[in-house]
């Protein structure tokens, strides 16, 4: 017995509507500082990473970033004590990335 079968027998009086349901997706608005984000090289363990902070915004916003900023590098990486640390020196490409948003972004370090 299918899950049609099943849901007929539990309701039968209810008839299935065939229009397909709309689902209105707003886009999330990333909040813009005026004030430029950090972008410095560390070196942790012995491994590179590259550091992302000063975002004044909500942390919610700052971790879909963080995950934005991941998936177009195709790296690993954390959300932790309000900084975005991805594995690698990518100061150059997450700084473009940034400033595409409409970002201010400040290289430190090295």
């Amino acid at each position: 017995m299918d899950l049609q079968e099943q849901l007929k027998k539990l309701f039968p009086d209810h008839e299935p509507s065939l229009e397909p349901e709309e689902i209105a997706h707003e886009e999330h608005i990333l909040y813009i500082q005026k004030e430029p984000l950090l972008c410095k090289y560390e070196k942790r363990k012995g491994k590179p990473t590259t550091i992302i902070s000063g975002y004044e915004g909500e942390e919610n916003d700052f971790k879909l970033l963080a995950k934005d900023i991941k998936n177009k590098l195709a790296v690993g990486g954390t959300f932790k004590d309000n900084e975005i640390i991805i594995q690698g020196d990518y100061r150059d490409k997450i700084m473009k990335i940034l400033q595409d948003k409409g970002f201010k972004t400040k290289r430190v370090g090295g």
